[in-house]
């Protein structure tokens, strides 16, 4: 595969340790290594090597999936220590002739998967009983700085030369574009000045001034070296409690396709390459689990881990591999028992392993709503929009919903709908939905129930303003035909544009300023000439040529 094939040729977000060509991870007890040992010649594409342990997509899909694993077969971790495997290297940040190479839409995709995965650690961090050290045995330079302070201490190797650095600005034209800028002024609360000159400093800062500034938390010198991560590491997991568990194997994804069509368990895509749009269902089955204890002894084929861990593998080939479908038209279909079953569960079990699945779903939701697609959710004939399966239709744009009363649609709240699974912004989906009527959410939420016989019909969803638009079987077809086909007539750059800065209404965080403010930067700067043209940064990188700017500021 061709570094520009990257683009147009399929790439799978399925591995597993035994296919790992970048990452090697070993847990001792409740501490676990993540090494870093970039292979130069087995990148993803090819027409560049990775060197330094500079990474590309290939490296990310390995450092995502290990992530999972400790997270689920070693519950019993505490600690991970996240570190380089090349003498004097942490990690030289993302490869620059991987994106010099790639195009626009890849780049930007890149930057939104790698910051994911960064925001993965975070939410490890907080919610799985698990801490995070950066052990930088050498220099990280842009993103391998910025996955280092996705974790919770860093410890720098102080041997005189290894230095932390964001040289984006002052050697490439483009930003520390994986939440790099955020995290150093609102995670790690950098003075201002400072990181004004941190990230105009190509060399970057080392030592003891690196401490000083808040940029690592401690060096240790060579001579000291293994035995001070040994020490930070130990105390970090010593804070956090013990976790006598049995972790759960996770097997790879599995699904089929035939021609337009591609099927895993629970969920299914149909592509309308014409129309520029995929339907998407995902499906809840008959019976299911209604207690920890059986939902943990089936593990990952505990349906809604499954149907979860689907939807996230079919999202990912979405966004790299389905540039040109503009439009997702969703559809929840399926049993309403068994969600009012599972939301229960996933709502008042206290077991590692429940937690760790509402965490994932809630990863995944998020994940749905920084697609760069629209988003549709269909609820007419067959449709169960219930609790989880309801948040995926708050995430949508807009709901049409069926007004039959002959054609019976299930719609349902449940306690799930009330704050486990939390946007970007930090609050509800339907706080976000309803920031001028804040009353509507207790309306909305007073209907929650944990069976069947709280579902309502369409009027009273369309009452509580759960649909967009509430057409009656004469209008159906025609209003729904009529919003597809004016969707794929707009410019896709607007959509993605507007659709961005619609959806997370309310407060701001720092996940919504890495993914609302930073990206939209970084997608601006990565098409600008003083980037990527003939004589930009990024093109005259490693070259002889200096770069030629525009200096007209904008």
């Amino acid at each position: 595969m061709t570094a520009t094939a990257a683009q147009t040729e399929r790439i799978s977000f399925r591995t597993s340790p035994a296919d790992y060509r970048h990452w090697a991870f070993e847990v001792d007890g409740d501490i676990a290594t993540l090494k870093m040992n970039v292979q130069g010649g087995e990148g993803l594409g090819d027409g560049y090597e990775l060197k330094l342990n500079s990474y590309d997509l290939g490296v990310d899909i390995e450092l995502a999936d290990a992530l999972q694993r400790i997270r689920f077969e070693h519950p019993e971790v505490r600690t991970v220590i996240v570190t380089g495997g090349i003498d004097r290297v942490f990690c030289a940040g993302a490869n620059i002739m991987m994106l010099r190479s790639s195009k626009h839409g890849f780049k930007v995709n890149f930057c939104k998967y790698t910051n994911e995965t960064r925001l993965g650690i975070e939410d490890m961090s907080e919610n799985s009983n698990k801490t995070f050290l950066a052990a930088l045995n050498g220099t990280a330079s842009g993103g391998g700085y910025e996955l280092a302070i996705a974790c919770d201490k860093i410890l720098l190797i102080d041997d005189r030369n290894s230095a932390v650095s964001y040289p984006e600005v002052p050697l490439l034209g483009v930003l520390p574009g994986t939440g790099g800028l955020t995290r150093i002024t609102d995670k790690r609360k950098i003075r201002r000045d400072r990181c004004d000159v941190f990230s105009t400093v190509a060399e970057g800062i080392k030592g003891k001034r690196a401490v000083q500034w808040g940029l690592v938390d401690a060096i240790a010198p060579l001579s000291k070296w293994d035995e001070a991560v040994a020490n930070m590491a130990r105390e970090m997991a010593d804070a956090l409690p013990q976790r006598d568990a049995k972790g759960v194997a996770l097997p790879p994804i599995e699904s089929a396709e035939d021609e337009n069509k591609v099927r895993y368990q629970y969920v299914e895509l149909e592509f309308d390459d014409a129309a520029k749009n995929v339907s998407l269902t995902i499906n809840a089955p008959d019976s299911c689990p209604t207690t920890a204890e059986d939902a943990y002894a089936q593990g990952a084929a505990w349906w809604i881990f499954q149907a979860f861990r689907e939807l996230d593998d079919a999202l990912c080939d979405l966004r790299f591999n389905r540039p040109d479908i503009g439009l997702v038209l969703l559809r929840a279909t399926g049993a309403a028992d068994t969600v009012f079953k599972t939301d229960e569960l996933l709502a008042t079990a206290d077991h590692w392993f429940v937690n760790e699945v509402k965490h994932f779903v809630k990863r995944t939701l998020k994940r749905f709503d920084l697609m760069a697609k629209s988003l549709y959710a269909i609820a007419d004939e067959g449709t169960t929009f219930v609790g989880t399966f309801l948040e995926l239709a708050l995430a949508c744009d807009r709901t049409y919903l069926l007004n039959d009363p002959e054609t019976p649609v299930h719609v349902g709240v449940t306690a799930m709908n009330g704050g486990p699974f939390p946007m970007s912004n930090g609050i509800t989906r339907l706080a976000t939905r309803f920031l001028a009527e804040p009353e509507r959410v207790d309306e909305v939420m007073a209907k929650a129930g944990t069976d069947a016989s709280a579902l309502f019909d369409a009027e009273e969803a369309d009452e509580l303003g759960l649909a967009t638009f509430a057409p009656d079987e004469i209008d159906w077809e025609d209003e729904l035909r009529l919003a597809i086909e004016e969707r794929a007539s707009f410019s896709p750059d607007a959509l993605t544009g507007m659709e961005a800065n619609l959806r997370f209404a309310g407060p701001e965080t720092m996940e919504t300023k890495i993914f609302g403010r930073l990206s939209a930067w970084q997608n601006w700067i990565f098409q600008r000439p003083n980037a990527v043209g003939e004589r930009g940064a990024l093109n005259c990188f490693g070259s002889p040529q200096a770069p030629e700017f525009d200096y007209t500021r904008t």
